[in-house]
């Protein structure tokens, strides 16, 4: 029976999971296919063009553009270090002379006659790709990248800022409602990832960032403190790419919300276990949501395997409303009407009835929950 799309976020304690690393253009690949790889480890590599310096070479030596080659000292394609003499040229009987230097290392890329400019090409750029989680390569995408693949527990968050990165899982808070501050930065935090409770603010993410915390997982963050900690508004792109020295995961949304109490005690059981963490989201087409993986976290049961795709929505399945008045809140799905009903806004949409954690109950639009699939 077919059934309407429902947005989900998975949080899982064990399940296969899959990642292409894959370079932006053709490079090497560093490993081979079944070869266990580590989070940090670099798999593939290349090197980007340098960037182009153009010099105006013939203005600078006051000679006209058409000579420029008898004056220059260099070739296409010598190499060059920053404030060496690239062309000489001889003024008033040979007693003075005009120098035109290197603005930079590199490469002579080009000399025009035409323009009178010296365009010098920096070094390459390198860049590597590292395997990010723990796991084995199951597939080499010749010249490109691999696929590395493990089996763990996997979280999903709601919003993420900074990139991937790696450490060591700490609980730094009592519950999911209480909040991260100073005081539970104390102690050895360096290199750990800090699972803290319902909020986090910039004050407390610049500490962090003092004391070499690799990353913050929590509840919920101020939107007005997400702003003064990055400098400008975020909008709608993507994120994932800000250079912070910290990567911050959000596991249930804006302002002080409560860990849910499933993810908090899912992280707390992988305590002092090494886990990769990449805070990129986007909401828009493409939808990619920051997440938290455990690789080769200690299986707990057949139960909690996830190899399959999930069933859809149904009685029983958790949920998150996202939308007010009751957004944010966690529940679970007590009846699926198949009739269209009216909402207070006139149209005529699919239901559901939620249970909330507190025993409530109301009527809700499928489209205003997702389902968190185990």
């Amino acid at each position: 029976m077919a059934h309407a799309y429902t947005p989900g976020l998975r949080v899982t304690g064990w399940t296969r999971i899959q990642k292409e690393r894959r370079l932006p253009l053709s490079g090497e690949v560093m490993v081979k296919k079944g070869e266990r790889v580590r989070a940090e480890q670099v798999v593939a590599r290349t090197e980007l063009p340098g960037n182009v310096q153009p010099v105006k070479a013939a203005s600078i030596l006051g000679q006209h553009q058409q000579d420029l080659l008898e004056y220059m000292t260099k070739r296409e394609g010598d190499g060059v270090a920053k404030g060496e003499i690239i062309a000489t040229a001889k003024s008033f009987f040979g007693l003075f002379k005009s120098h035109c230097t290197s603005p930079c290392d590199g490469t002579v890329e080009s000399i025009s006659t035409v323009t009178g400019q010296v365009i010098i090409r920096e070094p390459p750029i390198p860049v590597e790709v590292e395997a990010y989680i723990d796991g084995a390569v199951v597939e080499v995408i010749p010249n490109e990248g691999v696929i590395v693949e493990t089996e763990g527990a996997f979280i999903q968050g709601i919003f993420g800022i900074g990139g991937e990165t790696h450490g060591v899982i700490h609980i730094a808070v009592a519950s999911p409602d209480e909040e991260l501050t100073e005081r539970h930065l104390e102690g050895d935090v360096q290199g750990k990832v800090l699972v803290g409770g319902s909020l986090v603010t910039q004050t407390v993410l610049r500490k962090a960032c003092e004391r070499a915390v690799r990353a913050i997982v929590v509840g919920g963050m101020d939107a007005e403190d997400l702003r003064a900690f990055l400098g400008y508004d975020l909008g709608v792109a993507i994120t994932g790419s800000e250079h912070l020295g910290i990567t911050l995961v959000t596991t249930e949304g804006f302002g002080r919300m409560a860990m849910a109490g499933r993810t908090f005690e899912l992280l707390k059981q992988y305590e002092g276990q090494t886990c990769s963490v990449n805070g990129a989201t986007q909401i828009r087409a493409g939808v990619m949501r920051p997440e938290i993986v455990v690789p080769q976290a200690k299986q707990q049961g057949a139960a909690e395997r996830a190899f399959g795709m999930s069933a859809g929505l149904q009685v029983g399945s958790p949920v998150r409303v996202i939308r007010a008045p009751h957004f944010g809140r966690l529940g679970e799905v007590t009846d699926l009407p198949p009739e269209l009903q009216v909402v207070e806004s006139g149209a005529k949409v699919r239901i559901l009835k939620v249970r909330f954690l507190d025993g409530t109950e109301d009527i809700v639009p499928r489209a205003n929950v997702e389902m968190i699939e185990a």
